[in-house]
């Protein structure tokens, strides 16, 4: 079982490094979308108690938090179903990129949505035409993560 050659290049803590990439590309972009939903949670029944019939179209914040989980959820897939025995220090330290490139950005998106998603429902609450102007500026923190995905895909396939 124990292989000196292996061993060289596959030190113990490599799968510990790949299992970390792994936890940080579920679990900061899980934490941004909680964010971005809770504070844009908050916006939204603020207004719906004033405009009961704008609830449906406030309801984009929340799903584009939801989106930027998504993103961590690919990529920590992709990184725990490569880790094998034959697993490298190279491979470890690639999927610990992986994981950080996804998930601080991930992070950062479901932040910035929750604050224009919150900003935005109370304002389109308001004045109606503010609802396209909250799209794009969600669409702008979106992508924030979206990057951060793309990153995490270009790394993964350096291996």
């Amino acid at each position: 079982m124990y292989d000196a050659g292996l061993q060289e290049t596959s030190p113990p803590y490599a799968i510990f490094l790949g299992g970390v990439g792994a936890a940080t590309a579920i679990i900061f972009p899980a934490l941004g979308a909680a964010y971005g939903t809770a504070v844009s949670g908050m916006g939204i029944a603020q207004m719906a108690v004033s405009k009961p019939e704008m609830l449906m179209k406030s309801l984009i914040p929340v799903v584009m938090a939801g989106i930027i989980a998504i993103y961590g959820l690919v990529v920590s897939v992709l990184i725990a179903g490569s880790i094998s025995d034959s697993y490298t220090i190279h491979d470890g330290f690639i999927h610990l990129g992986a994981g950080l490139s996804v998930g601080l950005p991930g992070l950062a998106a479901g932040i910035a949505i929750g604050i224009a998603g919150d900003a935005g429902v109370r304002g389109t609450g308001q004045q109606p035409r503010l609802f396209v102007g909250m799209i794009l500026i969600l669409i702008f923190a979106e992508v924030l993560g979206l990057y951060g995905l793309i990153v995490a895909i270009y790394l993964y396939t350096k291996m």
